[in-house]
């Protein structure tokens, strides 16, 4: 029966840790190129696992909706980040990991605010 029960609680670990390594695998973004787009914030999610930024981007004469992941408020908080750091309506300069595929998102890794400053997502070393 013991030897039953330590078989469970390793598969259960094995699968946790394996869905942990492909949620945060960031399959589809290009790590080693960044995109830049300024736009209008359409909605800002302040939450776990993720915080979210969604922008309103016009290029060419068509708008299209951009879908930033950021890290959670832990993250950002120590970086100067607050849940009104933007509001729905601001103009921004978003700087990400886009998409390989090209689609309109990626990981997000810098905002420059209406009033030129510029945050990323990590305070103090490491950033």
């Amino acid at each position: 029966m013991t030897r039953t029960r330590i078989f469970g609680a390793l598969a259960l670990a094995l699968c946790i840790v394996a869905s942990t390594y492909a949620h945060h695998a960031s399959i589809g973004v290009d790590r080693t190129k960044t995109v830049i787009v300024e736009g209008t914030v359409k909605e800002f999610k302040w939450g776990n696992p993720h915080a979210w930024l969604e922008l309103q981007v016009t290029r060419d004469n068509k708008t299209e909706l951009w879908n930033f992941e950021m890290l959670p408020p832990s993250y950002l908080i120590p970086a100067g980040w607050t849940r009104s750091t933007v509001k729905v309506g601001d103009k921004v300069k978003v700087t990400a990991n886009g998409m390989i595929d090209g689609s309109p998102g990626g990981l997000f890794v810098s905002i420059t605010l209406p009033d030129g400053k510029t945050l990323g997502q990590r305070g103090g070393r490491g950033q």
